[in-house]
């Protein structure tokens, strides 16, 4: 009797459970905005996540724009997206001039008469110690990541206030809420990049122009191959073995696809937040409450990692992954990475998508 009765009891609490969140999914279709006809800007839009979320705007019947830094990624991408049925401009641009993107965010306008939407994505990706990094790795962090999601809210929002609305999301990640060893450069971008959009939330708001903040945890969509590994020549391809392979196996990544539906559905509810894959929700809620635990559990993760000494010399990851090989255990770890690469970003070039 008394099991039975502890069952009843937790089926109780399972049933309230699943009816708060039914509940709380029904208010947030509720709150769904439908965005067709509206134009969207997705920087950084020529491969990986980027061309993903812009891939399900062209879903939603979006006007889309898209830019990057290499022109043959950004044309390959502009025809995938046209395919779609979507109508795009494709805009080659350096997020981290602010001319550039004040010619891009024009053009935008020439072509379509606004902005409605602006996601700000485009991120590059640099791995070793930090002894292996030099400050101009930092000043590109800063260039692209912080300064490059700046500069294009800077030049959309006059065109967003004259009409009293318009959708911001600032695209992070999990490394700008808890700082990782091996990627300091990109980890003090994204912190930086958060505080942005939190701050922007707050203050915009009442001018009907609303902004979420994204934070992506590792996901596959084969970034490794587009990110710079700094240090000696052995240390950057252990680096990159250990990077391309937590980058691709299951439960510690997600299915990019489904990140990018997640986050088009959260700018679409207004959601202040989004964190994806679910379970990195854990962990940064761990890191909010016992932080010292989380830092020692990153000092414990450097001492097992493989080192890649002072040398500031820096490569990317496709010229590394071209010398390995196509056999062993490592390349099968990195399987699904590969794929995700091919669905996504086939041809390597300058990086210009978040992670």
């Amino acid at each position: 009797m008394g099991n039975e009765s502890t069952l009843y009891k937790w089926l109780k609490i399972g049933g309230g459970i699943g009816a708060a969140l039914g509940v709380r999914e029904a208010i947030g279709r509720a709150r769904e905005v439908d965005l067709s006809g509206q134009v969207a800007l997705v920087t950084g839009s020529s491969s990986g996540l980027g061309l993903l979320m812009a891939r399900e705007l062209a879903g939603e019947g979006c006007r889309l724009v898209i830019c990057a830094r290499s022109e043959p990624e950004l044309e390959q991408a502009g025809r995938d997206l046209e395919s779609r049925g979507a109508e795009v401009l494709a805009v080659r641009c350096d997020v981290a001039d602010k001319d550039d993107v004040q010619r891009m965010i024009d053009a935008a306008v020439d072509a379509f008469g606004g902005i409605d939407l602006l996601i700000c994505n485009a991120g590059v990706i640099q791995v070793g110690q930090f002894q292996s990094m030099e400050l101009k790795d930092f000043h590109e962090a800063m260039d692209i990541m912080y300064f490059g999601t700046l500069y294009p809210i800077l030049a959309a929002l006059p065109r967003m206030r004259a009409k009293g609305r318009g959708r911001i999301a600032l695209v992070t990640s999990i490394g700008g809420k808890i700082s990782v060893p091996y990627l300091l450069p990109y980890n003090a971008a994204k912190f930086a990049a958060v505080g942005l959009g939190e701050g922007l939330r707050a203050e915009l708001g009442d001018e009907g122009i609303i902004v979420t903040t994204i934070i992506p945890g590792l996901m596959r969509t084969g970034s490794y191959l587009n990110a710079k590994f700094s240090g000696e020549v052995s240390g950057r391809e252990s680096a990159y073995r250990l990077f391309s392979a937590l980058s691709s196996v299951p439960l510690l990544t997600g299915n990019a696809e489904s990140a990018a539906r997640a986050y088009i559905r959260a700018i679409k509810r207004g959601d202040a937040y989004v964190m994806y894959p679910p379970q990195y929700n854990l962990i940064a809620r761990i890191h909010g409450v016992a932080p010292a635990t989380t830092m020692a559990a990153m000092g414990l993760a450097d001492r097992l990692m493989p080192k890649t000494g002072g040398d500031t010399g820096t490569v990317p990851g496709a010229s590394i992954d071209s010398r390995l090989g196509s056999g062993g255990i490592w390349r099968t770890l990195t399987t699904l990475g590969r794929k995700a690469a091919s669905r996504m970003q086939p041809e390597p070039g300058p990086p210009d998508s978040g992670s």
